[in-house]
Formats: structure tokens, C-alpha cells, sequence
């Protein structure tokens, strides 16, 4: 634990020196966009802020590799150096596709195909969804799995990017979401081999956290440096990997019936993590095909836009999908801990699950309630005498 900690403060430390460092440089070279009509921002924000978090993931892969001789879990995950390899790479391609966009503004296509590029790249080292525990059914041929994990991965980095309209909204979410699923990744460890997969899906999860809580001071509101889509994308392809890592590994044929819902953990506690980002890219991608657009087109409908259209301040919003984000995750976090290091009953897990979504919706719904409440006493008023003004005069 001490040793996955360490690795998350030293790419912190390295993301928010490069963040301080990249915002400087940004505001003294004018090195940011024109504001667009869909943005919430009122002022030209620099947006390299996933180089930053980008090289701090990477300073700590390097720190793990030098240490991994002598740490037993570190040294697992790096005995295949290729995988390691395949996923700095894919995050390189992503970074550099994701800069590109930020300063150029690249059609959809074109950064689909490097979305494609990247996730296949990582799907050819070996990091695939290899089965599922569907009543013992395995994916299928080599070439079914990758391109299951191809289209997992894609669809995860846009999910991810698609919310990143917030100050503080991305990393935030992804910070909660990748330090409850290192907690998970780790305490399965203990209860199974060990295994460079499950290592590496710690390694990432506790990378990405370190990641975003380094460049989080700069980013929330007012945001002084944006991650970008560099840092979007980026983020979303390590959660994909971190969680491809841990599914791709159960053993569908040695599941019964009693411990199916257990074995279904891994396979739920990625989608309850990316709860947020994943209700937005699909509410999205339906929005616009119905309105005959491109499901990459970009508009103003997003959770975020309509949690300020439905009267919630930015700080607010930001922290109600965070809210959610941890309902979802933590809760599901729990069904997992509590049979297997407690006494108490997964049903308690539930119990949390309601609760917090329950407190959840009434502070997403808490404007939409002070509207009504205003209008039934403007109503109200309205069927007594009509107010005057000081003169005795005419009614207000």
C-alpha cells in the first residue's frame, strides 16, 4: 500500500509543478483558445493541462520501474515490459491527438481514428476482456476480445471527455471514481493470486488519482489551466485499461450460483464508477441522432449545462455529479467489503445505495422545488389584494 501511495504523490507533485509551469507559459505566449458558444467559462483559459498530468504518470512509471526490483508487487507488474510499453504509448498518441485538437480543432473522425489507434494498441499487448461471468460464457477468439476491449476503451475515453465542460468536474469525478476502485483492485489482491493484471489495474487507478488530485488545485473554479481533451482522453483510457485489467481476468467456469453476484463486481464497479460519464455520452449521442447530427458534434446539452440551466451555481453542480459519482461507486464498493470483512450483510450496501441516491436527487431537484414554491406564492398573492406600491398607487 505505502508503495502504490508514494507513486500517487510523486505523479501529484509532478502534475502540479508541470500544471504551475504550463499555465505561466500559457498566458505569456497566449497559448489558449477563442471562448466558444457552448463553453461555461467567461475568460480564455489554457487548455495543455493533460501534458502535465500526462508526464507526472509517467515520472512515476519510471520511479515504479527503478524501485520494481525490490518491491514484489511492483516487480510483477513490470515483468512484462511490453504491456507497460503499449499502454505509455497509447497514452502518448492520445496526449499528442488530444493537444493537436485542443489547438487546431480536429474533425470527429480524425480523432476517432487515433481513439481506435490507441485502444487497439493496448488491446494487441495482451490488456483484453478475455470473459465475462455469463453463465460460464467466454468472449470468444482472440480477435472477438480485442475488439470488444477496442470498443470498451473508446467508449470510456469519450464517456469521460464528453463531461469535461466544468471547472474541477472531470478531475474530481475521476479522483473519486479511480481511489475507490484501487481500494477494490487492492483488497482483491489479498483474497486471490497475484497477478500482474490486478497489480497493474491498482497501478493505474492510484496513477490517475495522483494525476487529478495534482492538477485539480489549478483547475477548480475559477480554473486558471484546463486538462483539454489531452487530459480527457488520456484519463479515460487509463480508467478503461485499470478496469479491463481486473474483468478480462474472472474465470467464468468456476463461478456458482451462490457467488454469482460477487463474481458480477468487477464487471459492475467499472460502469458504477463512470456512472456520470457514461449516462452523459449516451443521453448525448441519443440527443443528437435524433436531431440528425454526428454523435460527435458538439452542443450545450450535457448534465453539467442543464444542472446550471435548472438554477444550480458552478460550484454546486460540480459537486452534486460528484456527489453522485461517490453514491454510486462507494455503494457498490461496499457489497463487495462488507460480506468479505465484516459481519454484516451485503443488503446494508443497498441500504446505502438508496439513501444516497435518494439525497442525490433531491439536491439535483432542489432548484427546480424553490421555483415552484415561489410560483405557488406568487399565486398565492395573486388571488388576495393586489400589493401597492408606497403612493397608494397602482399595484406592483
Amino acid at each position: 500500500m505505502r508503495a502504490f501511495l508514494a507513486l500517487a504523490l510523486v505523479t501529484a507533485v509532478v502534475t502540479l509543478l508541470l500544471s504551475i509551469v504550463i499555465w505561466k507559459l500559457s498566458l505569456r505566449y497566449r497559448l489558449y483558445p477563442k471562448i466558444r458558444e457552448r463553453d461555461v467559462h467567461t475568460r480564455p483559459t489554457p487548455r495543455l493541462g493533460g501534458i502535465a498530468m500526462f508526464i507526472g504518470i509517467v515520472a512515476a512509471f519510471g520511479v515504479a520501474s527503478l524501485v520494481s526490483s525490490s518491491i514484489a508487487p511492483l516487480a510483477i507488474v513490470f515483468a512484462d515490459r511490453s504491456q507497460i510499453l503499449a499502454i505509455l504509448g497509447a497514452a502518448l498518441l492520445i496526449v499528442l491527438l488530444g493537444v493537436a485538437d485542443d489547438i487546431w480543432d480536429l474533425d470527429w473522425l480524425t480523432k476517432l481514428a487515433g481513439q481506435f489507434l490507441a485502444a487497439g494498441l493496448v488491446a494487441w499487448q495482451g490488456v483484453s476482456i478475455l470473459s465475462l461471468p455469463v453463465g460460464g460464457v467466454v468472449v470468444g477468439s482472440s480477435w472477438l476480445s480485442a475488439t470488444v476491449t477496442v470498443f470498451a476503451i473508446v467508449l470510456v475515453m469519450n464517456a469521460v471527455n464528453f463531461i469535461d465542460g466544468l471547472d474541477g468536474l472531470v478531475a474530481g469525478v475521476a479522483l473519486i471514481a479511480n481511489g475507490v476502485f484501487f481500494v477494490y483492485t487492492y483488497l482483491l489482491v489479498q483474497q486471490t493470486s497475484p497477478t500482474n493484471y490486478f497489480n497493474l489495474a491498482s497501478l493505474l487507478a492510484v496513477l490517475v488519482v495522483g494525476a487529478c488530485a495534482g492538477f485539480l488545485p489549478l483547475n477548480w473554479h475559477p480554473a486558471k489551466l484546463f486538462m483539454g481533451d489531452a487530459g480527457a482522453l488520456l484519463i479515460g483510457l487509463l480508467m478503461a485499461t485499470s478496469a479491463i485489467a481486473v474483468t478480462g481476468q474472472i474465470n467464468p467456469g468456476s463461478i456458482g450460483a451462490g457467488d454469482l453476484f460477487p463474481a458480477f463486481i468487477p464487471v459492475i464497479l467499472p460502469f458504477a464508477v463512470l456512472v456520470i460519464p457514461l449516462l452523459d455520452f449516451t443521453l448525448a449521442v441519443i440527443r443528437r441522432l435524433r436531431a440528425g447530427k454526428s454523435p460527435f458534434s458538439a452542443d450545450r446539452g450535457h448534465l453539467h449545462h442543464r444542472l446550471l440551466d435548472m438554477g444550480h451555481t458552478h460550484l454546486h453542480a460540480v459537486l452534486i455529479l460528484y456527489a453522485w459519482t461517490g453514491v454510486a461507486s462507494v455503494g457498490f464498493l461496499l457489497s463487495f467489503v462488507l460480506p468479505a470483512y465484516t459481519d454484516l450483510d451485503r443488503a446494508w450496501a443497498f441500504v446505502f445505495l438508496g439513501v444516497g441516491f435518494v439525497a442525490c436527487a433531491a439536491l439535483t431537484l432542489a432548484p427546480l422545488t424553490r421555483r415552484r414554491r415561489r410560483a405557488l406564492r406568487a399565486d398565492l398573492a395573486g388571488d388576495g389584494e393586489p400589493a401597492t406600491d408606497n403612493a397608494g398607487g397602482a399595484a406592483v
